[in-house]
Order: C-alpha cells, then sequence, then structure tokens
C-alpha cells in the first residue's frame, strides 16, 4: 500500500471513530425497537429523517417501507448503490443487556441494526466529508429475512429510478475477528427454497394396521429416501442442503392418521442443482408414497436464487477492502455459505458484491454468537469500521 493511501484510509477511520458514539446509540435505539418485515415504519422514519438532514433527497415507500437517499455531486456519470437492510426476527431476546428489545418475541438477531446504523454512520461522513463525481444512492431495505424484500424494491422501480452501475452490500459474520473482512467472488450465498409434502392416506386403528394406508410409515421413507438425493444425484463437489424442518402426523398413539405433512428447506450454489433437487424431490416422494399405498402432492415454492458476486466488482471492493484494513485483516476469497440472501435478486440485474465483516471469534467473546440465536447482539465496534468502509469505497467509485 503506498503512503498516500494508507493516510487516507487511516484518516477516514480516525475520522469514523470520533462520530462513533453517535451512531452506536442510534444503532441501539433500533435493537431496542425491532420491527418486523413491511413493518419497519419507526425504523425507516428514522433513516429518512437522518438522511434528509444531511441533505440527501429522500424517497420513502419503495418495497413498502423502503427508503432511499440519493446524493447528487459534481457531473460525473456514475452511479453507486449501497444497501442495507432493517428489518428483525421473530425471536425472544435473552442477551440481558440494557437496550434489549422492548418488543416482545421480536429482535434484532442477524444485526440489521448494526447494517443500518454502519450505512448512516457513512451517509453524515460522506455528505459532510468525501469528494465525488457522480450520484450514491443509499438503499435501506425491509423484509430481508424471508420475505423477499429486494424484489419487492425492484418491482415498486428501484432501479428504474435510481440507476446504479453497481450495488454493494455488508453483512456481519460471527467467527470471524471483529473488522475482518471477507470477499468472494462467484457463487456465495445458496438459494433458498421451500417444499411441503401432503401424504394422503387411510386412516385405521394403530392395532389393525394393515386396513390402513399409514402416511408416517411412508413420510418416514421419505425423509431418509430425500438425504440419499444429496448422497446418490449430486455430484460431490456441489453443495446441496435438504433439511426436514417439520413432520406432522396425528394426535394419538392408537390412530393411524389420515394424513401427514413434511416441510423441507432446500439450498444449493449452482442453478442447475437447483433444478435436479426439485425434480428428485418430486419422484422421490411421489414413489415412495406410491409404494406405500399413499399418494403425494408436492408443492415447490421458489425462494431466494444463488447470490453470484461478480469478479470486477468483488476485485474493486477486495482493493479497498486491503486499503482500509491491510492485506492481513482480509480474506480474499472466503467460503460459500449456504445461508440464503435476497441481495442476490439485486445482483442478478446490477453488477456488485456481497461481502461479510467480522463480528468477534472466541467461545464466550463479544459478538461470536451466531445469528438468529436469541443471545446475537451485533458487535458496536463494526460501526465505525462499517462506515469507513462504505466512506472509502464511494471516494474510490465515485473519484472526481
Amino acid at each position: 500500500m503506498n503512503a498516500p493511501r494508507e493516510a487516507f484510509a487511516h484518516h477516514i477511520i480516525e475520522a469514523l471513530q470520533a462520530q462513533a458514539a453517535e451512531f452506536i446509540a442510534v444503532r441501539r435505539d433500533i435493537h431496542k425497537h425491532p420491527e418486523m418485515g413491511y413493518q419497519e415504519y419507526r425504523t425507516s422514519d428514522l433513516v429518512g429523517e437522518q438522511l434528509e438532514k444531511w441533505g440527501y433527497q429522500v424517497t420513502r415507500g419503495l418495497g413498502g417501507t423502503g427508503v432511499v437517499g440519493q446524493l447528487r455531486r459534481g457531473n460525473g456519470s456514475k452511479t453507486l448503490g449501497l444497501r442495507a437492510d432493517m428489518d428483525a426476527l421473530p425471536i425472544e431476546e435473552n442477551t440481558g443487556l440494557p437496550y434489549a428489545s422492548c418488543n416482545v418475541g421480536i429482535m434484532h438477531a442477524c444485526g440489521h441494526d448494526g447494517h443500518t446504523a454502519m450505512l448512516l454512520a457513512a451517509a453524515k461522513h460522506i455528505a459532510q466529508n468525501v469528494e465525488f463525481s457522480g450520484t450514491l444512492n443509499l438503499i435501506f431495505q425491509p423484509a430481508e429475512e424471508s420475505l423477499g424484500g429486494a424484489r419487492k424494491m425492484m418491482e415498486d422501480g428501484l432501479f428504474t429510478r435510481f440507476p446504479c452501475d453497481a450495488v454493494f452490500a455488508i453483512h456481519n459474520m460471527p467467527g470471524h475477528p471483529q473488522g475482518h473482512l471477507v470477499l468472494r467472488d462467484g457463487p456465495t450465498m445458496a438459494s433458498s427454497d421451500y417444499v411441503t409434502i401432503t401424504l394422503d392416506g387411510k386412516g385405521g386403528h394403530g392395532a389393525m394396521p394393515h386396513l390402513a394406508a399409514d402416511p408416517v410409515v411412508a413420510g418416514s421413507a421419505i425423509v431418509l429416501g430425500l438425504q440419499a438425493i444429496v448422497a446418490r444425484n449430486v455430484d460431490p463437489q456441489e453443495t446441496a442442503v435438504i433439511t426436514v424442518g417439520a413432520f406432522n402426523a396425528g394426535v394419538a398413539n392408537n390412530v393411524i392418521p389420515q394424513k401427514a405433512t413434511l416441510s423441507l428447506s432446500v439450498r444449493s450454489l449452482n442453478p442447475q442443482v437447483r433444478e435436479l433437487l426439485e425434480k428428485r424431490i418430486t419422484e422421490l416422494a411421489q414413489a415412495q408414497a406410491q409404494s406405500y399405498g399413499v399418494r403425494a402432492q408436492v408443492e415447490y415454492k421458489r425462494g431466494y436464487p444463488v447470490l453470484v458476486n461478480h469478479l470486477c466488482e468483488t476485485d474493486f471492493a477486495r482493493e479497498v477492502a486491503e486499503e482500509l484494513a491491510g492485506a492481513h485483516r482480509v480474506t480474499r476469497q472466503g467460503k460459500a455459505l449456504t445461508g440464503s440472501e435476497d441481495f442476490a435478486f439485486f445482483l442478478a440485474e446490477v453488477p456488485g458484491c456481497y461481502l461479510f465483516i467480522g463480528n468477534g471469534e472466541g467461545e464466550g467473546s463479544h459478538g461470536a454468537c451466531m445469528v438468529h440465536n436469541p443471545g446475537y447482539d451485533f458487535n458496536d465496534e463494526n460501526v465505525a469500521v462499517g462506515a469507513a468502509y462504505w466512506s472509502l469505497l464511494v471516494q474510490r467509485f465515485l473519484q472526481p
């Protein structure tokens, strides 16, 4: 790293650390008042008011509760989008923190409060201190958690009204050192599909199973058979996950029920594997059911697609990461994850990169608890680091 660039990056980090307390307080306020997808009214109002105060042109209501803050400077033609998610999860918090959720059964268990605070901190710093030429679009998205808020914003004309040459997003990641930046080009997060298999048999007395067609036995065979799809139909060098998360049937020990229902989560990192999984799950469920004299109805619902980071934009994001944090605090090609993310819809239309910032590591350390856990909390030390990363990325992408 050359000295002028190193000094510039150091200056940005110092500036963001100086104002971090303000946005840590914002983060904790959002954490204390979590809102579910498409219900982020308080959060979006807070975001919109802050952006307007710093001179952004604010548009509300995209995707229901989404907010876009736009800042134009100079005569540059390049456009850049940065995205943060705002929604919480239906989890009862047990952190015991003084700013723990005051909304029963809802908490920020995935760090979206922190993502929003990072982008707000960057928004203020950029508006007041960063010279650039072009258009910056700050996208605060609702309903990332399985509800497809990204797609809804696009349906409401996000990229028509706010064109972007590239889009970027950051997600915190427990298990990596705090502030460590992890990038990956190509398939980075899995597709996520939801399957319901309804088995219709013939109910009867538990003492006379020969007079019934038992959907529980058929369902049990299907559960075991599904894992053979991963083991024997999918290329061993590809990634596939089939999880049966629920198996519901019957209410009494001496009654063979009429029906049984299986609920599946299906994930892959390759669109071709995704197609294969749908085909084989449907075939196997119907054939296994028939072999037990039971009928199977398979409802296959497509969720989020594979999130694929674009090479050029990821290389650019790597350069910014190494300039800010140094090569020793950057993983240039991390592992793909089988979690899913609706930023994949953005990347299917606009080139860009979805990267990760370490939330902490080591058992018992702050920030190391995995996301979607009632004991999780975003690491406040990342507010300044994430905001500094966004500020430097804007400076480099929209250079005057």
